[in-house]
Parts: structure tokens; sequence; C-alpha cells
């Protein structure tokens, strides 16, 4: 076991850690949102108005702060008319981006905004500017957020809401760079400004959000921010996704994987923290009071599909690696939270490094779910400084150990540590400077890497109560290979 040493200023406030860098994405895209989210009034599988009862309990478990709908590539050919009224008479249309399947759109607005209620989290509403239309648009807000006298207000009430939602987040459109109309920076900032500006402040102040960069390309966002500004917007998206290979017609599978395919992958998913960093650079040299902000609002490893499954369901299993790449995200989510104001992982339900798995009646939370589980503890505190000795992997570059620190309204700490090594443990000894310790408890996520929950046997990787030792101001926390561990500490 290798010695490192950690120290904790919780006198150097950094930023606030926004709870909504803790949000999920969903789509209607494979089992998502049906026969995953929503089973409708008549299942037998318990459920509250078609919303399984078992996942609004697990969103409520991870404090869910926010949620992103209907998309994805799917927002941009979604139009929101076809998803209210009678069930019985709504449209259907054919989901072309997403295995050609007959979508009957009896998940819609009413319905979204119940999940919202139930779970107790912030909707995130992604427009539609690929294929609609500017006054679609205004209309949509109307109809969510307006409570006078308007055709969309009366449409809403005769369709059994009375009283207009609260919504602050629109996304105005999705990858328009790419399946949301593969337009050019130039065009897409001139759409925006016109969509934007018909998207009233109904219900309040809507919170606007501009389509940012696929990954890489600065390019993207030197123009979007120079061509809206912080006047029309609050913030921009970044997308990204974890490709073990690197190849996305062969991107390796969740479950069978080498050791050099496992580092891989963490190598690939630190990528973000050069993303988020350069990206934030470009934002400031035009933003430098940070009025606007950066969400992540896709993320998460991308794997091959599970062998028999609906290519275009991107079902796929989720591992002890999947944890680690989470933690590894949430940490630099943590770190660069003066920028980064939201993410949401890809995706919430059986789609992606989903969070929780369903199969019928059964349901499964995933290693992926548990770092979330062990990670709400961050969300709405304020970043404190904290170093850890840098690690490296033998024969990589990559650290071995990932960390996060902050401090709560009461003034306990909460401290992440993440150890993507397959082999070596590391004991940490954590200096807290000016902090008067009364107790600390941890808890603890292991197993080997391909280590995963299924529908026979659902806590194989589950959460652990664990030890950690104290002496004086210090506190040392032994990392196994392949583990996250969340530390609570009190303050006297």
């Amino acid at each position: 076991m290798k010695n490192l040493r950690m120290i904790i200023n919780p006198l150097d406030k950094k930023s606030h850690i926004n709870k909504e860098i803790y949000g999920n994405f969903s789509e209607h895209l494979g089992r998502c949102i049906y026969n995953g989210i929503y089973v409708g009034e008549n299942s037998s599988i318990p459920n509250t108005d078609g919303i399984r009862n078992d996942i609004i309990e697990a969103f409520k478990n991870i404090k869910l702060p926010v949620l992103r709908w209907p998309g994805g590539c799917f927002a941009d050919e979604y139009h929101w008319k076809d998803g209210i009224g009678d069930k019985a008479t709504r449209k259907k249309m054919v989901n072309t981006h997403w295995g050609g399947v007959t979508e009957d759109n009896s998940f819609g607005t009413h319905e979204f905004f119940r999940l919202c209620e139930l779970v107790g989290c912030e909707p995130y509403i992604a427009g539609n500017l690929g294929s609609g239309t500017v006054q679609e648009l205004s209309e949509w807000v109307e109809y969510m957020t307006f409570d006078g006298v308007s055709p969309m207000a009366e449409l809403r009430r005769k369709n059994g809401q009375e009283k207009a939602w609260k919504l602050k987040y629109l996304g105005i459109g999705n990858e328009n760079w790419g399946c949301g109309g593969n337009m050019n920076a130039e065009y897409y900032s001139n759409e925006y400004r016109r969509y934007a500006t018909y998207c009233r402040n109904f219900g309040g102040e809507l919170f606007k959000v501009a389509c940012g960069p696929n990954s890489d390309d600065y390019d993207w966002t030197e123009s979007i921010m120079k061509n809206i500004g912080s006047n029309l917007m609050n913030a921009i998206s970044l997308h990204y996704y974890t490709v073990p290979t690197g190849n996305w017609n062969s991107k390796g599978k969740a479950l069978t994987f080498s050791d050099d395919e496992y580092y891989d992958t963490i190598e690939k998913t630190r990528f973000m923290e050069e993303l988020v960093t350069r990206h934030s650079e470009i934002m400031s040299r035009y933003d430098k009071e940070h009025k606007v902000g950066l969400i992540v609002d896709e993320w998460g490893c991308w794997y091959d599909v599970e062998d028999g499954t609906n290519p275009g369901f991107l079902f796929q299993q989720n591992t002890m690696r999947d944890a680690i790449v989470a933690a590894v995200n949430l940490d630099i989510f943590n770190r660069h939270s003066d920028r980064v104001i939201m993410a949401n992982i890809a995706q919430a339900v059986n789609v992606l490094q989903a969070v929780i798995l369903t199969e019928g009646e059964k349901l499964v939370l995933t290693p992926t779910y548990h770092v979330f589980d062990l990670y709400k503890e961050h969300q709405d505190n304020t970043l404190v400084y904290s170093y850890c000795t840098e690690e490296k992997i033998d024969g990589r570059s990559l650290p071995a150990v990932s960390q996060s620190v902050s401090i709560d309204e009461n003034g306990n700490l909460h401290i992440t540590l993440s150890n993507c090594s397959l082999s070596e443990s590391y004991e940490i000894r954590c200096s807290i400077n000016d902090f008067e310790m009364l107790s600390a408890s941890a808890r603890i996520l292991s197993g080997a890497p391909h280590d995963h929950n299924n529908f026979d046997n659902s806590d194989n990787v589950t959460i652990k109560p664990y030890s950690v030792k104290t002496e004086k101001d210090n506190i040392i926390i032994e990392l196994p290979p392949c583990s996250v561990v969340a530390v609570s500490v009190t303050s006297k």
C-alpha cells in the first residue's frame, strides 16, 4: 500500500457547487421513457399517474435536482402539441433517430411536469429549433408558464392543468451542429437570437441555454460567445461522451474489457478536464463576470449495445468502471463549479450510462447510481481548497486518485475520493487546516472493474459503511483498488 498526503483548507472557499451539477437526462430513446420511467396508468407495476413509484423513490433518494427532456436528437423533431390532450387521439410519429419505432406521444408535457413534481426536481425543457418554428416554441413557453388569459393558457386549462407550471431552464435547440440541423455556428447564432426573443418571461425569467460545442469544437464556442453574448443567453451546453476505443463504429463492450481498455476509458473521460478548462477560457474572454454558465447536459460512457438488443435503443450494462467514470467527472464539475453550473448524465433509465435499469417489474440501481448517492452531499455546498499528492498509474500519465471537497452551511466537510488503480491501494493522510473535528464517517463503493448489478443479483455492487481513522486534525483514509469513498466530517 502506498502513502499519499492530502491537504484541505476550509477557509479557502472557492465556488458554489450548484445542485444541478447532479442532474439527469431523459430522452424518448429506447426504454428510457416507455417501459422505463413511464408504464401507463393501467400497468400492474405500482405507479402514480403512469410513472413508476420505485423510480420516483430512487430519484428522490439521490436528491435528483433537475431532469432534461425530451431530448437529445429527439427534441429537434418533437412537436409538443402532439403530446397533449386525450391520449387516445394524440398523433403518432416515427422516432427516426432511435430505432424507427412508433412514438405514440402518451408521455408529453403534462406527464413530464407531473414526474418532476413527484420527484421534486426542476424541469429542463429542450426546445425544437431544428425542425420547429419560432411560433411553436413561443406557444409552448406560453402553454407551460402563462397564468393569464391567452389561447395557450386556455388550452392548458382545457387539458386539465389550471395553474401554470414553474419552468426555469429552457434549451433552445440541441446539437444543432449535427442532428439538430447540421448548422454552422454563425447560422445557429442568428436562429438562436430569433427564437430566444420570442420565448417570453411569463412566469418568471427563463434561464435560456444555447447549443454549445460538440466536444473540442472550440471555434463553435468562440462564435457563440461572440455572436450571441450574455444579454440573450444564460448558458451554453457542452456534449462529450467517453468512448473507450475512440472509434464510434466499434466503441467497445460494457462488460467485456481488458485492463488496458479499462485504463483507456478513464483516460478518455479525464479529457473532460481539458474540455471544461479550454471552453471556460474562451467564454471568459467574452464574459469575465461569468454571467454565462457552462452546462454539460450530455456526458457519460457510450459503448456498443448489448448483444441481442435493438441497436437504436442504446442499452448497455453498467459496471464499477462506469462508477469510476462518474466519480471522476463529478469531481471535475465540482472543481470547475465557478463556470459549470449544471450537468446531466446520459441517460436516466435503460440508455447509455444509466443510473437505473428496468425489466418488467424489476428495477436495478447501477454502480453509477450509487456514485450519485455518495456525492449528493456536495449539492449546494461551497467548494474548498484541496490538494492530493499525484500518483500516476504505472506506464501511463493517468492520475490514480480523483478528489473534491466541499463545506456545507453548518460547517461540515464532505470529501469524495476515487481510486482508478486496479492493483494499488492508497493510504491517504488528510490534514485539515483550521478545523475543529468532532467526528468522521464514511461510505464506500468498491469491487472488481467488471462487477455490476443485474436483474438476478441487484445488490452485487452497493454502498457499504466504511471506517476511517482520525488523529487530531488528520483523517486517514484507505482507498482500495477500483473504489469510491465519501467521507463526512463534522465540526465541533
